[in-house]
């Protein structure tokens, strides 16, 4: 596989088919597409590419418009990242002009991607098998049908076996390649292009491969909204379920209940993602020492923060350091 960090142009192959739908096929586009100033990251070149063998043919899309591409199938030859933004609703096969495309690629060291739907045409080229992967909720249960020797998680945004990526939909597909951005060039990079897409630059989870989930803020429930950035701003404090009730002006049984509903999980676990995304971003950051990093996140010892990093990511917080900043 690739490692983007090392050259000064990466080769984005985005593949365009009819139907496509626009903000599918724009997710890629943004992410890698755009001008993002000084950063320390190389100069992404995005391709849009049809199913032809090469092209100048119009590509229809699901809004009634279409949109020419100047490339085809054979640039997928020279990427160092295929991104499948999505894929028709009828799960047709893809052609075997494409799935081998897919396969050349990737054999030579290409990472693929496959947003959405995309994840059926990543999983009919056979480089997901005895391995896992997710896709859009509501075609989970086809997906789990037609590649039952794939583990499918429909519960996640994202899972990225480094070769491999695939996304759930809609906007998963924004935190997945943002999440390409952050494994390359780390939490200030990927929080740089999030500031500019307007989206948020983390998401919270917990899973082996940083695999993270959406915590939505919902404007109608301002009170709530309201007690999760206090809690943001005050990691380093505990944190007990009767203060936080009484501060959004709720009783504990309502607290818990609105809170399980805004974030999709219970009050302990949303707090120990986020104190985890919080050492995560200071050791890909920093210097500091762990300890030091453990106090300010809430963990109040390097041995706790240890044993749940551990526990969630299975390595340690000194190895993770290694991985994005290449020293202890």
């Amino acid at each position: 596989m690739h490692d983007f960090s090392k050259k000064q142009v990466v080769n984005v192959a985005v593949l365009a088919f009819d139907g496509i739908s626009p903000f599918h096929l724009s997710v890629p586009c943004l992410v890698f597409g755009e001008h993002h100033g000084d950063l320390a990251m190389p100069q992404f070149k995005v391709m849009v590419c049809s199913l032809q063998a090469t092209s100048t043919k119009a590509v229809r899309t699901s809004a009634g418009f279409s949109i020419h591409t100047r490339h085809g199938l054979n640039t997928l030859a020279k990427a160092d990242m295929v991104v499948i933004p999505s894929w028709h609703d009828d799960l047709r096969p893809p052609s075997p002009a494409l799935l081998n495309a897919v396969r050349k690629a990737h054999a030579r060291g290409a990472r693929i991607v496959g947003l959405c739907l995309g994840a059926f045409v990543v999983a009919e080229t056979g480089l997901l098998d005895q391995r896992s992967g997710t896709t859009h909720w509501a075609l989970a249960q086809a997906f789990a049908q037609r590649y039952p020797q794939i583990s499918l998680d429909p519960n996640v945004l994202y899972v990225d076996h480094g070769d491999v990526i695939t996304s759930a939909g809609t906007a998963a597909g924004i935190d997945c390649c943002l999440h390409v951005l952050r494994s390359q060039y780390g939490a200030e990079v990927a929080a740089h292009v999030a500031r500019r897409l307007v989206v948020a630059p983390h998401r919270q989870g917990g899973q082996a491969q940083y695999i993270e989930q959406p915590v939505p803020l919902l404007a109608s429930d301002d009170r709530l909204s309201k007690v999760l950035e206090w809690m943001l701003e005050h990691l380093a404090e505990t944190q007990p379920l009767d203060q936080l009730a009484r501060r959004a002006l709720m009783s504990r049984r309502s607290f818990t209940r609105h809170f399980q509903q805004l974030t999709g999980t219970t009050v302990g676990k949303w707090l120990l993602n986020q104190r985890l995304i919080q050492a995560r971003r200071q050791l890909e950051t920093s210097k500091r020492g762990i300890d030091d990093i453990a106090a300010d996140t809430g963990f109040g010892s390097g041995l706790l923060l240890r044993r749940y990093f551990a526990r969630e990511f299975q390595l340690s917080p000194s190895a993770y350091r290694r991985a994005f900043q290449g020293k202890d």
